[in-house]
C-alpha cells in the first residue's frame, strides 16, 4: 500500500494560533509545502491566503501535489455565496482541492433546508470548476444521531443532483481540528465517527481529519474505507512512526 498517495499533509494555524511571529509561521508553511513535494505527498493542504505560494513552489519544482485549502473555516456559518467567493479566489490562486465547512451548527437548529442549499450550490460550483470538494462536518460538535443524519444529507443531495462520475470528487470529511470541546475530549476523527460516516455517506469517500497522527491508525482507517487522511504528521506516519504534536 502506497500511504503517501492518501495523506492530505496539513498546515492550517495562523502565527496567534501557534503562538509564534509571522515570520516563523511562514517558515512553517513553506516547510510543510516543500516536504509535501519531496515526500511526494498526495496534497498539501493549507489556508487560502498560501495556496498562490504552494503553487508557486510546486510550479517551480515541477511537482505533482495537489494543493487543497480550506473555505470558511473554521466555523462554516456563512451563507453559501460568500463561501463560493472565498472558493473562486482559492481556484484563481490555484487550489485542486476545496474542503468547505459545513453550516453544522444550522444543521443542529433543524435548518436543514439552508445546508441543504449550500451543500447543493457548492458542490456544483466545485464541480463545474473540475475541482474536488469536501464537506466537514465537525463531528466533535455533533452527537451520533446528527453525524448519520448530515452524513446521510450530504449523500442525498449530491446522489439526488449529480452523475455517479461525480460522487468520487464529493468527499465528507470529520474534522477541522480546531473546534474547542470541553474537557478535553477528541475534536477530531474518532473510529466511532469515521464508521457512522462510512455507513451513512456512501458511495461518497471519506476523509478522516483530526488527531490522526499514527501509522498503524492510518493503515486501519484505510482499511476501513477511508479515502484521504488529513494530518500535521504525514511525513512521520508514512515512515511508519507517529507523533504528539496536536493538528
Amino acid at each position: 500500500m502506497d500511504i503517501k498517495s492518501f495523506l492530505d499533509s496539513t498546515y492550517l494555524k495562523t502565527a496567534e494560533q501557534a503562538g509564534i511571529s509571522e515570520i516563523e509561521n511562514q517558515k512553517l508553511i513553506v516547510n510543510c509545502i516543500q516536504e509535501a513535494i519531496d515526500e511526494k505527498f498526495k496534497l498539501v493542504m493549507i489556508r487560502p491566503e498560501m495556496v498562490s505560494l504552494a503553487r508557486k513552489m510546486i510550479l517551480d519544482q515541477n511537482s505533482k501535489v495537489n494543493i487543497g485549502t480550506v473555505i470558511d473555516f473554521p466555523k462554516g456559518n456563512s451563507n453559501y455565496l460568500k463561501k463560493i467567493k472565498e472558493a473562486k479566489q482559492a481556484i484563481i490562486d490555484g487550489a485542486d482541492d476545496l474542503d468547505f465547512v459545513c453550516n453544522y451548527e444550522a444543521f443542529k437548529k433543524g435548518n436543514t433546508l439552508l445546508v441543504k442549499e449550500e451543500i447543493l450550490k457548492c458542490t456544483e460550483f466545485a464541480t463545474q470548476n473540475n475541482k474536488v470538494i469536501k464537506w466537514i462536518i465537525e463531528v466533535a460538535a455533533l452527537n451520533n444521531q446528527q453525524i448519520i443524519q448530515l452524513s446521510t444529507l450530504i449523500k442525498n443531495v449530491v446522489i439526488s443532483n449529480f452523475k455517479e462520475d461525480v460522487y468520487p470528487n464529493v468527499f465528507v470529511k470529520s474534522s477541522t481540528g480546531f473546534y474547542k470541546t470541553k474537557d478535553n475530549l477528541p475534536n477530531g476523527a474518532t473510529l466511532p465517527s469515521i464508521i457512522m460516516m462510512l455507513e451513512n455517506a456512501s458511495p461518497l469517500p471519506i476523509k478522516a481529519a483530526g488527531g490522526v497522527r499514527n501509522h498503524e491508525e492510518a493503515i486501519n482507517l484505510i482499511r476501513l474505507g477511508v479515502k484521504r487522511i488529513g494530518t500535521s504528521a504525514a511525513k512521520l506516519i508514512s515512515s511508519g512512526e507517529s507523533d504528539s504534536v496536536s493538528y
